[in-house]
């Protein structure tokens, strides 16, 4: 259930706000689908909502979050793909934890990163949280096909 539905989108970029409730990972999954649909990158559509699928239900599960907070997703169409950054306030940084066979979780990261091309994090400082950030390229990348460029990472004020 989302907090709230204020976010933006523009012509490159969708920012939307989440409660840690679980059903918001398959809500958040629904507005990714629709930007790649829109800036035409449904090639990436797969693995991009397993990426945004495993680094929101991450921010959920672990950053504690209170009502009055909110997980902030960000969809960045790039020229040659696209970056899903995810934010929660919590300074806890996100870490591969060992899972074996018949672990039900553990996975996550793991995923990440073999469906990204690139993955990290950004501590923020101050107790203002950390976005954790993965990018996802087309295999044929056209040079001419995207709106905007890529501005890496956004600062939180």
């Amino acid at each position: 259930m989302r907090l709230n539905r204020h976010g933006s989108q523009t012509d490159g970029s969708v920012v939307l706000r989440w409660s840690s409730h679980p059903r918001c990972v398959a809500l958040a999954r629904l507005e990714l689908r629709k930007a790649l649909a829109g800036w035409g990158l449904a090639e990436l559509e797969d693995s991009a909502l397993i990426v945004l699928s495993e680094l929101l239900t991450n921010a959920g599960r672990h950053a504690q979050v209170v009502p009055e907070q909110t997980i902030e997703t960000y969809y960045f169409r790039r020229p040659a793909g696209l970056r899903i950054e995810v934010y929660d306030a919590s300074p806890e940084l996100p870490c591969r934890r060992p899972a074996g066979p018949e672990a039900s979780c553990g996975r996550g990261l793991v995923l990440v990163e073999a469906l990204a091309d690139e993955w990290g994090v950004i501590e923020h400082g101050g107790g203002r949280g950390k976005t954790v950030w993965a990018a996802l390229s087309l295999p044929n990348p056209n040079p001419n096909a995207g709106a905007g460029e890529d501005k890496g990472g956004r600062e939180r004020g």
